[in-house]
């Protein structure tokens, strides 16, 4: 329990089997409360005494700023299981201080389907699809993957099966667990004409098919993972970039002239908690972005068609920057060396003599580290193998002091 004397708002949370499983201290906080908050499954939870009760509104941010009104009155929002897990706790905790809230959690869909399915919590991995594109499971699948999935509805466990196929892990063991941790719980394996309640949490132990392809989340996955017409930062190239980007969870990076995404697909790929902007000006290759996105789990990337710098005006304050294309536009570089806080990151890659000599010249002014990225693959000759050289890579990595 988390919160001080002077909290006007508590988060209670609640299992299937209602207030029977809430805490003495949850249920102190239950029946002080002036207002209920909370959805309508919850609220009926709790016998009806005259008390002042409010629905969760749809669309769900006017309830939010409905409670930050209330400010200074005894309010209890009702939640599921722990609040503070994909739940109205951790969104709360964003616009209101810690100090102000007292925070009562039940166990959580997570931590009930670890105890059914015999997991270790420490070695599973979990996301919700609750309000959430579908697509963002990509980026979890890997053999021998643990997954707990919160399911937005009866449909979800369907949707899974068919991601999984696609990504060949059809043969991958799902486990469909209804209503958790109350009367009416059943945990059944997923079946494909089967219906499942709307109160689910599906667990997925992932198993590839022979040629599956492997997608890590470390930086340099294979080139054939993206599509691209050409515009693509190769292999080597790109996870050299991403270490001296040096993704970091909660923060902001700008890719620009981002060709077909590759290096903010990947910086989003390091955590779920990456986020990225890719600008481009090319019609054609924001689809291929657009694409790139969905197939590799980063369907929230944020998309911007323009030429930079005029493309950048407006966007948030990165953290990172990486210029892949169009190093010599007048004012590029400056704009995004100024758009970056102190001990910000920006890496720039050239291929061209122009470009080159735009990197030169900041490395002259700026320091940083200033690298020449010249890599060879074998290729056929005739009957044997030859080194074919890509074309070399001239590569600017600053901090910002």
């Amino acid at each position: 329990m988390t919160g001080s004397a002077g909290a006007w708002l508590s988060v209670v949370g609640i299992g299937e089997d209602g207030l029977d499983g809430v805490s003495p201290a949850g249920r102190r906080l239950i029946d002080a409360a002036e207002m209920l908050m909370g959805g309508e499954r919850h609220l009926a939870m709790v016998p009806d005494d005259g008390r002042e009760r409010l629905a969760w509104p749809s669309p769900f941010n006017e309830g939010v700023e409905r409670l930050m009104g209330l400010r200074g009155r005894r309010v209890c929002v009702l939640a599921s299981g722990d609040p503070m897990d994909h739940g109205i706790g951790a969104t709360l905790a964003r616009r209101i201080p810690a100090g102000e809230t007292i925070v009562v959690p039940a166990p959580g869909a997570f931590a009930l389907a670890c105890a059914r399915m015999g997991w270790p919590r420490a070695e599973v991995e979990t996301l919700s699809l609750h309000g959430r594109p579908a697509a963002l499971l990509h980026a979890y699948v890997h053999p021998g993957a643990r997954l707990l999935i919160l399911s937005e509805n009866g449909a979800t466990p369907g949707v899974i099966a068919g991601l999984l196929r696609q990504r060949g892990y059809g043969g991958s063991r799902i486990t469909v667990l209804e209503h958790l941790g109350g009367p009416r719980e059943r945990c059944r394996e997923w079946r494909e004409p089967d219906l499942y309640a709307d109160l689910n949490t599906v667990a997925v132990e992932c198993v590839a098919e022979p040629g599956a392809p492997l997608l890590p989340r470390t930086p340099g996955l294979p080139d054939e993972a993206f599509r691209h017409d050409g515009q693509l930062t190769k292999r080597e190239v790109r996870a050299a970039t991403l270490a001296a980007l040096a993704p970091v969870p909660g923060q902001l990076l700008w890719d620009v002239g981002a060709g077909c995404g590759s290096i903010a697909l990947e910086w989003m790929r390091h955590h779920p908690a990456c986020r990225a902007v890719a600008i481009e000006p090319r019609g054609d290759r924001l689809a291929l972005i657009a694409a790139n996105a969905e197939a590799l789990g980063c369907p929230r990337l944020a998309i911007v068609e323009g030429k930079a710098p005029a493309a950048l005006a407006g966007l948030s304050a990165p953290d990172a920057v990486f210029i892949g294309g169009g190093i010599t536009a007048p004012g590029l570089f400056e704009t995004c060396w100024e758009a970056l806080p102190p001990g910000g990151r920006l890496v720039a890659n050239a291929v061209t003599i122009q470009g080159e000599a735009v990197l030169t010249g900041a490395y002259a002014r700026l320091g940083g580290s200033l690298t020449r990225i010249a890599i060879s693959r074998a290729e056929p000759v005739g009957p044997f193998s030859g080194w074919r050289p890509v074309m070399p890579v001239t590569q600017l990595a600053l901090i910002k002091t």
